[in-house]
């Protein structure tokens, strides 16, 4: 790589494998263009991969867990692969290098856009709106039917929020509601008795970030997957949090959530109202804080419709059919 040297050694610390390597660039107009405004790369770089970047002259010295280290080696030797052919990178560069996502016109369908400093990329007008929503306000409602992107839309904003440092913490939050088996009669200790209410989220995340990836942050705790009933007595300062699924939780839990708020934190709650899990006759908490929040400073209300469904076209045709013939149905009941 030219005049790019690199080195590197690793050494037990505690548990973990502790690992050194460096990189000496070619000039300061190198080193400029790679770190950013106020060194704006590095920082998003030593935080995603959770290491030290030490810069001294022209020398830059990664340090830490040794697979962290490995993983941010590789991100730099890219980075400066693209400043040394076009001369300076984008934000945007360095948010690929660190997703491990391709760029449109490298052989990805550029009509899958990767997820950037805005997240994913809407697909329909109500997403776009959708997104603008939860840049703008503190609290946002997404409201709509399966497959309109309401917990994949919201999760790729958390995930571009927390590597901008723009928050310091995810929680993803989903009321553990029972349909037809008892928790404790499932198999398996707590975790594996609630993973099968967390999967969608795990999904979700997994579509972003590499599975190693989401590994570290909850185990350093900057991403956390929990049911409903653990965010009771906390305040959240710094925090993405998203609520999914919420048109099972009942009123009382949907105050106890959103007075979970804390300092420099964003929520977003979405749920399809036609697809309560909850006991007959139970309201659902999700149609109530609608009607009881909808043009509150700060609070925004985002419907999203069968036109904004773009899982399958199939998906959209069974939920028209099912609502062409709701009335008929409930004549029959």
């Amino acid at each position: 790589m030219g005049k790019m040297l690199a080195r590197g050694r690793s050494k037990n610390r505690g548990t973990a494998e502790y690992m050194e390597k460096s990189i000496r660039l070619r000039d300061k107009e190198e080193c400029y263009a790679l770190f950013g405004e106020r060194d704006r790369h590095l920082k998003m770089i030593r935080g995603h991969f959770d290491v030290k970047i030490f810069a001294r002259d022209n020398n830059l010295r990664i340090a830490g867990e040794e697979q962290g280290v490995l993983d941010a080696y590789v991100a730099l030797l890219t980075l400066i692969e693209k400043v040394r052919k076009y001369g300076q990178i984008r934000t945007s560069d360095v948010e690929s290098s660190l997703l491990h996502l391709e760029e449109p016109g490298n052989g990805s369908d550029p009509d899958i856009a990767p997820l950037g400093l805005q997240g994913a990329k809407p697909m329909t007008p109500g997403q776009e709106a959708y997104i603008e929503a939860i840049k703008s306000a503190r609290v946002v409602f997404g409201v709509g039917p399966a497959g309109t992107g309401k917990t994949y839309l919201a999760t790729s904003m958390a995930v571009a929020a927390l590597i901008h440092g723009n928050v310091s913490k995810l929680v993803l939050v989903r009321p553990a509601v029972e349909a037809g088996e008892k928790l404790g009669f499932l198999p398996g200790d707590f975790q594996a008795k609630v993973n099968p209410y967390l999967r969608p989220i795990f999904d979700a995340l997994g579509a972003m970030l590499p599975m190693q990836q989401i590994q570290r942050y909850i185990e350093r705790d900057v991403i956390e997957v929990a049911p409903l009933a653990y965010m009771r007595g906390r305040t959240l300062d710094r925090a993405f949090i998203l609520l999914d699924e919420a048109q099972n939780t009942t009123p009382k839990q949907m105050l106890m959530f959103l007075t979970r708020l804390g300092r420099r934190s964003k929520a977003v709650i979405t749920g399809d109202l036609s697809q309560t899990d909850l006991a007959e006759g139970q309201k659902s908490g999700l149609s109530d804080v609608v009607g009881r929040l909808d043009g509150v400073e700060g609070v925004k209300v985002c419907r999203l419709g069968n036109a904004d469904i773009v899982r399958d076209e199939m998906v959209q045709r069974i939920i028209d059919a099912y609502e062409a013939t709701k009335p008929r149905r409930e004549e029959q009941q």
